[in-house]
C-alpha cells in the first residue's frame, strides 16, 4: 500500500524546489526531504528494519525527524516519536512498553537514556545502494502512542498503516489541504496529534513550519509567529490555548490569515461559552476521537454564531462509525446518554503487551459483521440532529490542556516520596472554565515544601501531570466502602 513517504517523493518528482518545511535551522525542499528520506530508507534496512520493527525516534523536532518517521514508514516498519524534554525515566518507560528495538537519535542527545537497545545515530552513511523495502502490508504496524491508562502507567496504543493512511488523507481531503496551505507545528513530538499537525499538510504538498516549543506556548510569540510565516492552518490546538490567547490584553488579532483552526483534546464548550468564536476569524472545526481510534473520529464545523450550551463534536468522519450504547451493549434512543464506541477504519491494533486490557476495551461489535470492533471509549455522548454530543466520562480520566490524564499514574508517583503515606489527585475547574489537578496528601510533611513535591514529580512526569497546587491532611475523608471519598475532595477543593 501507498505510505506518505510515496506522497513526498511524488510532490518531489513534480516540484522539487518547493519548500516541505521551515525549521529553525532553515527550509526544507520537496526534493531534499525526499532525498532524505530515501538515504534514511537505506540506512534503516541496512539495520534490518522491516514490518513490525518498532524504532523510537529521539531527534528534535526538524527535517531529520520527519524525514526518520516517513523513512520508518517506507519500510513498512512503526515509529515511536519521543519528546526528547521529556524525563528521562519516561522515555524508557515507553521504550519498554512500545516493544521498540532501534533508538534513532541525532547529535547532542545526552539526555535521552541508556535504553538497552541498539542506536543508529541519522548522521551515520547510509549505504549507496540497497534493495527496495517490499510493499507494505496494511495490517502491518505503523506507529506507537502512549495515553495515560488506568492502571497508573501509560500504555502503548499499537497503529496500523492502514488505519493511518486513511486518517491522512481523509484529513487532507477535509479540510481542503494542498500546495497553497501553510500549517504551523502546535503539538510536540510524542504526542499523536503532531502526526497529523506533520504529515497530513505534507501529504497535500503543503508546507510545514516547525519552531521552538517556547514560541508555540507564549501567546505574544505564538501570534508573530503566525504572522512571519504567513500560517493558514493550525490542525493540533487545544481550546485551552485558544481561551489563553483570546485573554491576551493588547493581542492584535493574533489568527489573521489564518483560513483554519482545528481544535482538538478537550471540550470546545468553556470557549464558545465565553465568545471565543469571534478570535477565529475563519473556519473552526471541533475534532474528538481517541488516541485508540487514530485520532479523530468525528468533526463538527463550529458556526459563526454557536449555541454555547452544546458540546457538539459532530459527525463520523469517512469509514467510521459511532454506536452509543447502554450496559447492555444494546443501542440507546437518539437523545438519550450512552456510552460511545467506535469502529471502522480507525480502531486500532490494541494496547502493546497489555492482552487482558485490550480484550476489555476493544470488542467485538454486536451490531456488525464477523471481526468488526468496537472500542470503549469510556466517553458518554448522545446523538442529536446535528451529530454527536459529548457528556462526560465514566471513569476518572479528564482532559489537561488537551492530553488525557489518569489521576492515578501521578498518585503512583506521589506515593514514591519519603514521607507520603496517601494520595489522592483530583480534578477542579477554575472561574475561566480551565480544568487543573489538586493533589490531596498525607503524611509527615510538615517541613516539605510544595517545590520538593513538584521536583520529584518532575523527574517521572512531565509538565501536564503537575498538580497546580497540593493540600495537606492528617488523613482523608472516606466513603461508607473504606476508599478515599473523591467527591468530598472535590467539593472542598480551592483553587
Amino acid at each position: 500500500m501507498r505510505t506518505v513517504a510515496d506522497d513526498i517523493a511524488a510532490h518531489a518528482a513534480r516540484h522539487p524546489e518547493r519548500i516541505a518545511l521551515e525549521t529553525p535551522t532553515g527550509e526544507t525542499t520537496y526534493g531534499r526531504l525526499a532525498a532524505r528520506v530515501e538515504e534514511l530508507t537505506r540506512l534503516l534496512r541496512s539495520h534490518g528494519v522491516g514490518p513490525e520493527t518498532v524504532c523510537a525516534v529521539a531527534v528534535e523536532h526538524g527535517a531529520d525527524a520527519v524525514a526518520a518517521m516517513a523513512a520508518v514508514l517506507r519500510c513498512g516498519a512503526a515509529f515511536l516519536a519521543l519528546d526528547v524534554g521529556q524525563p528521562r525515566d519516561r522515555l524508557a518507560a515507553f521504550v519498554r512498553s512500545a516493544g521498540a528495538r532501534l533508538l534513532l537519535t541525532g547529535t547532542g542527545h545526552a539526555r535521552v537514556p541508556n535504553l538497552e537497545v541498539p542506536t543508529v545515530p541519522l548522521d551515520e552513511p547510509a549505504p549507496t545502494a540497497a534493495a527496495p523495502p517490499p510493499p507494505v502490508e496494511p495490517r502491518s504496524l505503523a506507529y506507537v502512542s502512549h495515553t495515560s491508562g488506568s492502571t497508573g502507567e501509560p500504555q502503548a496504543v499499537l497503529v496500523e498503516h492502514q488505519a493511518l493512511d486513511a486518517y491522512l488523507r481523509d484529513t487532507a481531503r477535509a479540510f481542503g489541504l494542498g500546495p497553497d496551505t501553510v500549517a504551523l507545528q502546535t503539538a510536540p513530538l510524542g504526542y499523536d496529534a503532531s502526526i497529523r499537525d506533520t504529515f497530513a499538510p505534507l501529504l497535500a504538498g503543503a508546507r510545514v513550519v516547525i519552531v521552538e516549543r517556547a514560541r508555540v506556548l507564549r501567546p505574544d510569540a505564538f501570534a508573530r509567529t503566525v504572522r512571519d510565516h504567513r500560517v493558514t492552518a493550525l490542525l493540533s490546538v487545544t481550546p485551552s490555548f485558544l481561551s489563553h490567547l483570546a485573554g491576551q490584553p493588547g493581542l492584535d488579532d493574533p489568527l489573521a490569515g489564518v483560513t483554519l483552526v482545528a481544535s482538538s483534546g478537550e471540550s470546545l464548550r468553556p470557549f464558545l461559552a465565553a465568545g471565543g468564536r469571534t478570535l477565529v476569524p475563519g473556519r473552526l472545526v471541533n475534532q474528538y476521537g481517541p488516541t485508540e481510534c487514530t485520532m479523530t473520529t468525528t468533526r463538527h464545523n463550529v458556526p459563526a454564531d454557536p449555541d454555547p450550551s452544546a458540546d457538539l463534536v459532530g459527525a463520523p468522519r469517512a469509514g467510521t462509525l459511532v454506536r452509543i450504547l447502554d450496559a447492555d451493549l444494546a443501542p440507546v434512543p437518539d437523545g438519550a446518554v450512552g456510552e460511545v464506541y467506535i469502529g471502522g477504519a480507525g480502531v486500532a491494533r490494541g494496547y502493546g503487551g497489555r492482552p487482558s486490557r485490550t480484550a476489555g476495551c476493544f470488542l467485538p461489535d454486536p451490531l456488525g459483521p464477523p471481526g468488526a470492533r468496537l472500542y470503549r471509549t469510556g466517553d458518554l455522548g448522545w446523538w442529536g440532529p446535528e451529530g454527536l454530543h459529548y457528556a462526560g466520562r465514566t471513569d476518572r480520566q479528564v482532559k489537561i490542556r488537551g492530553y488525557r490524564v489518569d489521576p492515578a499514574e501521578i498518585e503512583g508517583a506521589l506515593l514514591a516520596f519519603p514521607g507520603v503515606t496517601g494520595a489522592v489527585v483530583v480534578p477542579h475547574t477554575d472561574d475561566r472554565g480551565r480544568v487543573y489537578l489538586l493533589a490531596h496528601v498525607t503524611g509527615d510533611l510538615a517541613a516539605t515544601a510544595d517545590a520538593a513535591l513538584r521536583a520529584h514529580l518532575f523527574r517521572s512526569l512531565p509538565p501536564h501531570l503537575m498538580p497546580r497546587r497540593f493540600q495537606r491532611h492528617d488523613t482523608l475523608p472516606t466513603n461508607r466502602a473504606g476508599k478515599a471519598d473523591r467527591r468530598a475532595l472535590v467539593a472542598g477543593g480551592t483553587a
